[in-house]
């Protein structure tokens, strides 16, 4: 039997400045996702669909939750393999293709994990654990365009 996990949100829209959708420019993109137990995150459109630049927008949130599982899933092997990881920092990139009729899809998402290690010996399998979490991680395997990572380690200062 396949162990199943269920995850519910909520996304309620806050946009509604009066006439609701009576005209594409007569209401707002702004909602919220809501998850029981946790804070609210405000979320819009991209800026370029009338959005609220202040706001997550779905795509931002794609490339995240990307970013994130390959981080969790690469700080579980590490963890696994002997490689002490000191500190993090993810600075992924997607792209995304618009067509003609308005619609679009993500053409790719590069991550680009900036890694410390604890010590030198550990920089080579540090970089061969990266090579393993694509077939890992829940969100990359669930996605039907290319994700690739450009990892960059260092080692911790004395």
């Amino acid at each position: 039997m396949t162990a199943t996990h269920a995850y519910d949100v909520t996304v309620a829209w806050t946009g509604n400045l009066g006439p609701g959708t009576s005209t594409y420019r007569s209401f707002s993109r702004d909602h919220e996702v809501l998850a029981e137990g946790k804070p609210p995150l405000a979320g819009s459109s991209d800026p370029a669909f009338r959005g609220d630049s202040a706001r997550w927008n779905p795509e931002e949130l794609l490339v995240a939750s990307l970013a994130q599982c390959h981080m969790l899933w690469y700080l579980h092997l590490c963890a696994t393999n002997g490689v002490v990881v000191t500190d993090y920092t993810d600075r992924a990139h997607g792209e995304m293709a618009l067509d003609a009729g308005g619609g679009g899809q993500f053409t790719g998402v590069t991550l680009r994990p900036e890694v410390t290690v604890a010590d030198a010996s550990m920089l080579e399998k540090g970089h061969r654990l990266h090579a393993e979490v694509p077939a890992l991680c829940f969100i990359a395997r669930s996605v039907n365009f290319p994700v690739t990572h450009a990892p960059v380690l260092r080692v911790e200062k004395d």
